[in-house]
């Protein structure tokens, strides 16, 4: 069983470029490194839109256990130093796969 993150996050006016290099270089290394798995990641320029999935092995539990572990951990911290807020607004919400 795994268990899906579905992340929406519209950006800060004129953040779009950056956040997308900064998750680029990032995300791709230290969710992985943390045991998730990215599942698909797609940006909407016109609207500052960036939507993106996550997962981890086990039920929603087990997802939050593994997330608050990650939001504790160096590699997290390491990513985030110094990096200005370029997300205005997230909707975070679990999701089930009928594929």
């Amino acid at each position: 069983m795994r268990t899906i993150q579905l992340r929406r996050y519209t950006l800060v006016e004129g953040e779009y470029e950056a956040f997308v290099d900064w998750w680029e270089e990032w995300m791709p290394h230290v969710r992985p490194a943390a045991g998730f798995a990215i599942e698909f990641a797609y940006g909407i320029p016109e609207t500052n839109e960036f939507i993106w999935a996550v997962s981890a092995e086990g039920d929603e539990a087990a997802f939050l256990a593994l997330e608050e572990e990650y939001m504790a951990s160096d590699g997290r911290a390491a990513a985030f130093a110094g990096v200005p807020q370029r997300v205005a607004a997230m909707l975070m919400t679990f999701a089930t796969s009928y594929a």
